[in-house]
């Protein structure tokens, strides 16, 4: 596979004007605005309207049942983004375990299960039908699917991945991972694949503690295979995991050079979206990681945009010190404008704006 020349396509000019032109125009808070992601509840959606008049650059739900009336919510929520520029909507919907709206928008089968009952053409058509009803319920992006090849228990503490995996098998995973993805796609939702570069196999789930993937001679043969196919196919965005990848980077792999730059955006050629798993998580309190400086660091590997866990009560608080944190560290020197203004670039790329419109 052949490298990047470079981890951002050329901006087409319009006119005088380019999308690089006008983020240099963006102040530096503006730009720090657009990298972040504030977790809600999805009955509460409300609550964050502050961060998202400030420009936050996405919104993730949480919850198991969604109010019917959270389109309209979600519409007013929306209706105070700063300059047109609305936030990424974001929801875990895979099927099985991890579902969110389910009452909204229908039951899924876990991806293992999908796999062992359906084709790949009968789980295009079933996420289409889904994504149908999230775009008609307010959400805009799915954090979905699961690639990593695993056929174990789960999950659980010991295996992040179990049924929310499709399959050990390359082939299997691939093609009924891509079909999920191709659905949303097809109704308008932006799919996130992950946990890059696969969580098959990991040595424990890294919300609760720190872990570690296969070797990383084995994740080449195997493991990153799904991950290289959806690039290939145009996958729009990519979530990392917070495991270290040994043989590879010591780092969790949401925060490592190695993992991000050198493998995703230089050795697999992925110029879209790099989204990271959460930073909340014990994996990164483990290395040495506050939320606020997990977000620097994986920026400066190369993420795009940074997810964190906050209750109600200090969500407000957090971002303001993750938003801050971002740009203290350009001010310091230690991450460089540049690259906060290239991961802006991939998320206003991602979601269809055009600054120069």
């Amino acid at each position: 596979m052949s490298p990047l020349s470079a981890p951002t396509r050329a901006p087409t000019p319009i006119g005088s004007c380019t999308a690089v032109g006008v983020l240099a125009t963006w102040s530096l808070t503006r730009l720090a605005e657009q990298t972040v992601v504030i977790p809600v509840e999805e009955d509460d959606v409300g609550s964050i309207t502050s961060e998202v008049a400030a420009g936050a650059g996405g919104v993730i739900l949480f919850g198991a049942d969604a109010p019917s009336d959270l389109g309209s919510s979600l519409r007013r929520l929306v209706s105070h983004a700063p300059g047109g520029t609305a936030p990424f909507i974001m929801t875990d919907e895979e099927g099985g375990v991890v579902q969110r709206m389910a009452n909204l928008v229908g039951s899924i089968p876990s991806a293992r299960q999908m796999a062992a009952t359906m084709s790949a053409a009968q789980i295009r058509a079933l996420a289409l039908q889904v994504g149908r009803r999230m775009r008609e319920a307010g959400i805009t992006m799915d954090l979905a699917p699961v690639l990593d090849l695993d056929d174990r228990p789960g999950p659980s503490e010991t295996n992040p991945d179990g049924t929310r995996s499709f399959s050990a098998a390359e082939k299997t995973a691939t093609a009924d991972g891509l079909a999920f993805a191709d659905g949303l796609r097809a109704a308008g939702v932006v799919p996130v694949v992950k946990h890059f570069p696969g969580l098959g196999g990991a040595s424990g789930n890294t919300d609760s503690q720190a872990a570690s993937t296969l070797l990383w001679s084995n994740l080449q043969g195997n493991g990153l295979v799904p991950f290289a196919a959806a690039v290939r196919d145009g996958i729009p965005a990519v979530m990392v995991a917070n495991a270290s990848v040994p043989g590879l980077t010591t780092l969790p792999a949401s925060v490592s050079p190695a993992v991000i730059t050198s493998v995703l955006r230089e050795q697999l050629h992925f110029t879209g979206l790099v989204i990271t798993d959460s930073l909340s998580a014990t994996a990164l309190s483990a290395a040495g990681y506050s939320v606020p400086a997990a977000s620097v660091a994986a920026l400066r590997a190369g993420a795009d945009m940074v997810l964190y866990n906050a209750t109600p009560s200090t969500v407000a608080n957090l971002t303001r010190q993750v938003i801050q944190a971002i740009v203290s560290a350009v001010g310091s020197g230690t991450l460089a404008r540049s690259r906060v203004e290239s991961a802006v670039l991939h998320i206003l790329s991602a979601k269809r704006i055009n600054v120069c419109a």
